[in-house]
Formats: structure tokens, C-alpha cells, sequence
């Protein structure tokens, strides 16, 4: 597992103690793949109500606050795959 992918997963579990309601997936490009449910997140490739990809880069802009996630979308940094409504809860709560 990458560094990237263990550094994300801790601020995901700091940003979201109380895991997700669903189940999304974050691919971030050339490190791996973030499961987070209602267990809160982990390194993984499982099925998910809602991905999204972007390079490490933007995911660690977003984790720290420095990029907005909707900024991200809408400018093709950050694409969803699935549930919009489950992708903007996230980008609220990553915010």
C-alpha cells in the first residue's frame, strides 16, 4: 500500500470518526483505491454507491482543506462516477 493511500485513510477516519451513511470509493491515480462506510475508511477496491477518482495531488488539496471539492469538479480535477447526491455529502463533509 502506498504512502498516499495510508496518509488519506487516517484523515479520512480524523475528518469522518463516525465512518458514512453509504459506501464511496476514492481511486486516487497511480497510488490505489479508499473504501469509506459506516466502519469509517480503509484500503480497498470494493463495489461503492459512489466513486471518485483524481490524482493524489487534488486528494490531498481536498483532505487539507486547500481545495474545494466542488471546485475540483467542476473543473475536471475530481470526477464522480454514481450517486451525486452521496459524492456532494462528502464533499461537505471533507470541507
Amino acid at each position: 500500500m502506498s504512502t498516499a493511500i495510508d496518509t488519506a485513510v487516517a484523515a479520512l477516519n480524523a475528518k469522518m470518526p463516525e465512518g458514512f451513511s453509504s459506501t464511496a470509493k476514492f481511486i486516487i491515480k497511480d497510488e490505489g483505491s479508499i473504501i469509506i462506510d459506516s466502519d469509517g475508511a480503509r484500503a480497498g477496491d470494493d463495489e461503492a454507491e459512489v466513486t471518485l477518482t483524481a490524482s493524489a495531488e487534488t486528494f490531498q488539496g481536498m483532505l487539507a482543506g486547500d481545495v474545494n471539492p466542488t471546485a475540483a469538479f467542476m473543473t475536471g480535477k475530481l470526477s464522480v462516477d454514481g450517486n451525486m447526491g452521496l459524492a456532494m455529502q462528502l464533499g461537505a463533509a471533507l470541507s
